[in-house]
Protein backbone atom coordinates (compact mmCIF):
# COMPACT_ATOMS: atom_id res chain seq x y z
CA UNK A 1 0.00 0.00 0.00
CA UNK A 2 1.23 3.48 -0.82
CA UNK A 3 -0.68 5.04 2.09
CA UNK A 4 2.05 4.51 4.67
CA UNK A 5 5.44 5.71 5.85
CA UNK A 6 8.38 3.35 6.10
CA UNK A 7 8.13 3.37 9.87
CA UNK A 8 4.46 4.28 10.21
CA UNK A 9 1.21 2.43 10.42
CA UNK A 10 -1.28 1.73 7.65
CA UNK A 11 -4.26 4.02 7.66
CA UNK A 12 -6.59 1.05 7.22
CA UNK A 13 -6.23 -2.29 9.02
CA UNK A 14 -4.36 -4.95 7.07
CA UNK A 15 -6.86 -7.62 6.08
CA UNK A 16 -6.12 -11.32 6.42
CA UNK A 17 -8.78 -12.23 3.82
CA UNK A 18 -7.25 -14.23 1.00
CA UNK A 19 -10.38 -15.13 -1.00
CA UNK A 20 -13.09 -12.79 -2.25
CA UNK A 21 -15.77 -15.17 -0.98
CA UNK A 22 -14.59 -14.49 2.55
CA UNK A 23 -15.17 -10.76 2.26
CA UNK A 24 -18.35 -9.32 3.73
CA UNK A 25 -20.60 -6.84 1.98
CA UNK A 26 -20.23 -3.13 2.63
CA UNK A 27 -18.60 0.06 1.45
CA UNK A 28 -14.96 -0.17 0.50
CA UNK A 29 -12.54 2.65 1.39
CA UNK A 30 -12.00 5.39 -1.14
CA UNK A 31 -8.87 5.11 -3.25
CA UNK A 32 -6.88 7.81 -4.91
CA UNK A 33 -7.51 8.52 -8.57
CA UNK A 34 -4.59 7.15 -10.56
CA UNK A 35 -2.63 8.85 -13.33
CA UNK A 36 -4.76 7.24 -16.04
CA UNK A 37 -8.14 8.45 -14.83
CA UNK A 38 -9.20 9.49 -18.33
CA UNK A 39 -8.98 6.00 -19.83
CA UNK A 40 -12.49 4.74 -20.44
CA UNK A 41 -14.08 7.94 -19.14
CA UNK A 42 -13.41 10.43 -21.90
CA UNK A 43 -14.27 9.90 -25.52
CA UNK A 44 -13.24 11.96 -28.51
CA UNK A 45 -15.13 15.27 -28.50
CA UNK A 46 -16.78 14.45 -25.16
CA UNK A 47 -16.19 18.08 -24.20
CA UNK A 48 -18.47 19.17 -27.06
CA UNK A 49 -21.98 18.94 -25.69
CA UNK A 50 -23.26 20.54 -28.87
CA UNK A 51 -21.45 20.71 -32.21
CA UNK A 52 -19.50 23.86 -32.98
CA UNK A 53 -21.69 26.19 -35.00
CA UNK A 54 -24.88 25.22 -33.17
CA UNK A 55 -27.10 28.25 -32.76
CA UNK A 56 -26.58 29.71 -29.30
CA UNK A 57 -23.47 27.62 -28.59
CA UNK A 58 -20.88 29.12 -26.23
CA UNK A 59 -17.44 28.07 -25.08
CA UNK A 60 -16.90 27.58 -21.34
CA UNK A 61 -13.30 27.14 -20.20
CA UNK A 62 -12.53 25.61 -16.82
CA UNK A 63 -9.02 25.83 -15.40
CA UNK A 64 -7.73 23.96 -12.33
CA UNK A 65 -4.78 25.23 -10.30
CA UNK A 66 -3.29 24.40 -6.92
CA UNK A 67 -2.68 26.76 -4.02
CA UNK A 68 0.53 28.02 -5.64
CA UNK A 69 -1.31 28.89 -8.84
CA UNK A 70 0.35 26.04 -10.75
CA UNK A 71 -1.86 24.13 -13.19
CA UNK A 72 -3.07 20.65 -12.21
CA UNK A 73 -2.31 19.24 -15.61
CA UNK A 74 -3.81 15.77 -15.15
CA UNK A 75 -7.27 16.84 -13.94
CA UNK A 76 -10.48 15.73 -15.59
CA UNK A 77 -13.56 17.95 -15.47
CA UNK A 78 -17.11 16.67 -15.71
CA UNK A 79 -20.06 19.00 -16.24
CA UNK A 80 -23.77 18.30 -15.87
CA UNK A 81 -26.36 20.90 -16.80
CA UNK A 82 -29.93 21.63 -17.77
CA UNK A 83 -30.91 22.73 -21.26
CA UNK A 84 -31.90 26.28 -22.17
CA UNK A 85 -35.39 25.65 -20.73
CA UNK A 86 -33.97 24.55 -17.40
CA UNK A 87 -34.83 20.88 -17.99
CA UNK A 88 -32.46 17.94 -17.47
CA UNK A 89 -32.52 15.10 -19.98
CA UNK A 90 -32.92 12.61 -17.15
CA UNK A 91 -35.69 10.33 -15.88
CA UNK A 92 -35.18 11.98 -12.50
CA UNK A 93 -36.52 15.24 -13.92
CA UNK A 94 -40.30 14.88 -14.32
CA UNK A 95 -40.33 17.74 -16.83
CA UNK A 96 -38.50 15.70 -19.46
CA UNK A 97 -41.92 14.41 -20.48
CA UNK A 98 -40.71 10.85 -20.78
CA UNK A 99 -37.64 8.75 -21.02
CA UNK A 100 -34.27 10.41 -21.38
CA UNK A 101 -32.77 9.84 -24.82
CA UNK A 102 -29.29 9.83 -26.28
CA UNK A 103 -30.58 12.09 -29.06
CA UNK A 104 -31.75 14.75 -26.63
CA UNK A 105 -29.61 17.43 -25.03
CA UNK A 106 -27.78 15.22 -22.54
CA UNK A 107 -26.06 18.06 -20.77
CA UNK A 108 -23.18 15.81 -19.76
CA UNK A 109 -19.59 16.43 -20.78
CA UNK A 110 -16.11 15.33 -19.74
CA UNK A 111 -12.73 16.67 -20.70
CA UNK A 112 -9.09 16.30 -19.72
CA UNK A 113 -7.24 19.55 -19.11
CA UNK A 114 -4.18 20.45 -21.13
CA UNK A 115 -0.74 21.44 -19.80
CA UNK A 116 -2.13 24.82 -18.76
CA UNK A 117 -4.70 23.07 -16.56
CA UNK A 118 -7.57 24.17 -18.82
CA UNK A 119 -10.30 22.48 -20.84
CA UNK A 120 -12.94 24.16 -22.99
CA UNK A 121 -16.50 22.88 -23.34
CA UNK A 122 -18.84 23.85 -26.17
CA UNK A 123 -22.39 23.91 -24.89
CA UNK A 124 -25.61 25.89 -24.56
CA UNK A 125 -26.36 28.32 -21.79
CA UNK A 126 -28.61 26.58 -19.27
CA UNK A 127 -31.92 27.98 -18.11
CA UNK A 128 -33.06 28.62 -14.55
CA UNK A 129 -34.30 25.56 -12.65
CA UNK A 130 -37.54 25.41 -10.69
CA UNK A 131 -37.34 23.63 -7.36
CA UNK A 132 -40.63 22.38 -5.88
CA UNK A 133 -42.49 24.83 -8.04
CA UNK A 134 -41.39 27.94 -6.21
CA UNK A 135 -37.66 28.38 -5.48
CA UNK A 136 -35.56 28.90 -8.58
CA UNK A 137 -31.89 28.06 -9.01
CA UNK A 138 -30.00 30.47 -11.22
CA UNK A 139 -28.59 29.13 -14.50
CA UNK A 140 -25.44 27.17 -13.66
CA UNK A 141 -23.20 24.24 -14.53
CA UNK A 142 -22.50 21.51 -12.02
CA UNK A 143 -18.79 20.66 -12.03
CA UNK A 144 -16.94 17.57 -10.87
CA UNK A 145 -13.15 17.66 -10.54
CA UNK A 146 -11.05 14.48 -10.70
CA UNK A 147 -7.28 14.45 -10.34
CA UNK A 148 -4.50 12.12 -9.34
CA UNK A 149 -4.21 11.84 -5.57
CA UNK A 150 -7.78 12.85 -4.77
CA UNK A 151 -9.73 10.35 -2.71
CA UNK A 152 -13.04 11.61 -4.06
CA UNK A 153 -14.08 13.98 -6.79
CA UNK A 154 -14.69 17.59 -5.83
CA UNK A 155 -18.10 19.09 -6.52
CA UNK A 156 -18.64 22.75 -7.29
CA UNK A 157 -20.69 25.02 -9.55
CA UNK A 158 -20.23 27.64 -12.26
CA UNK A 159 -22.62 30.58 -12.42
CA UNK A 160 -22.84 33.21 -15.15
CA UNK A 161 -22.00 36.88 -14.51
CA UNK A 162 -24.92 38.39 -16.43
CA UNK A 163 -27.50 36.79 -14.11
CA UNK A 164 -26.87 39.15 -11.20
CA UNK A 165 -30.37 39.08 -9.70
CA UNK A 166 -30.85 35.34 -10.21
CA UNK A 167 -27.46 34.60 -8.66
CA UNK A 168 -28.27 36.73 -5.64
CA UNK A 169 -31.45 34.71 -5.05
CA UNK A 170 -29.98 31.27 -5.78
CA UNK A 171 -30.58 29.04 -2.73
CA UNK A 172 -27.39 27.00 -3.25
CA UNK A 173 -25.13 29.99 -3.81
CA UNK A 174 -26.54 31.49 -0.60
CA UNK A 175 -25.05 28.55 1.31
CA UNK A 176 -21.60 29.95 0.50
CA UNK A 177 -20.13 32.77 2.56
CA UNK A 178 -21.02 36.00 0.82
CA UNK A 179 -17.37 37.01 0.43
CA UNK A 180 -16.62 33.80 -1.48
CA UNK A 181 -19.65 33.60 -3.77
CA UNK A 182 -17.85 35.45 -6.54
CA UNK A 183 -15.39 32.54 -6.78
CA UNK A 184 -18.19 30.51 -8.39
CA UNK A 185 -19.11 33.16 -10.96
CA UNK A 186 -17.34 32.81 -14.29
CA UNK A 187 -15.70 35.71 -16.09
CA UNK A 188 -16.60 36.58 -19.63
CA UNK A 189 -13.71 35.55 -21.87
CA UNK A 190 -14.23 37.04 -25.32
CA UNK A 191 -17.41 35.42 -26.59
CA UNK A 192 -17.30 32.69 -23.94
CA UNK A 193 -16.74 32.20 -20.22
CA UNK A 194 -13.89 31.14 -17.96
CA UNK A 195 -13.76 29.89 -14.38
CA UNK A 196 -10.59 29.05 -12.47
CA UNK A 197 -10.92 26.38 -9.78
CA UNK A 198 -8.37 26.77 -6.98
CA UNK A 199 -7.63 23.64 -4.94
CA UNK A 200 -6.04 23.64 -1.47
CA UNK A 201 -5.11 27.27 -1.10
CA UNK A 202 -3.63 28.15 2.27
CA UNK A 203 -5.96 31.16 2.35
CA UNK A 204 -9.54 29.78 2.56
CA UNK A 205 -10.85 33.03 1.14
CA UNK A 206 -9.14 32.23 -2.17
CA UNK A 207 -9.95 28.52 -2.40
CA UNK A 208 -12.92 27.56 -4.58
CA UNK A 209 -15.97 26.56 -2.49
CA UNK A 210 -16.80 22.86 -2.83
CA UNK A 211 -20.02 21.10 -1.89
CA UNK A 212 -20.65 17.89 0.00
CA UNK A 213 -23.08 15.69 -1.96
Amino acid sequence: MIDTHKTGEFRYPVSDIRDQDEAGFGLTPSQTVGPYVHIGLTLEDSEKIVPEGTEGAVDVTVAVVDGNGDPIADAMIEIWQADSAGVFNSPLDPRTGGKATAEGFRGLGRGMVDQTGSVTFTTLLPGAIEVDGHDTEAPHLKLGVFARGMLERLYTRLYFPENTDANAADPVLQLVDEARRGLLVAEQDGTGYRLTIVVQHEDPAQETPFFRI
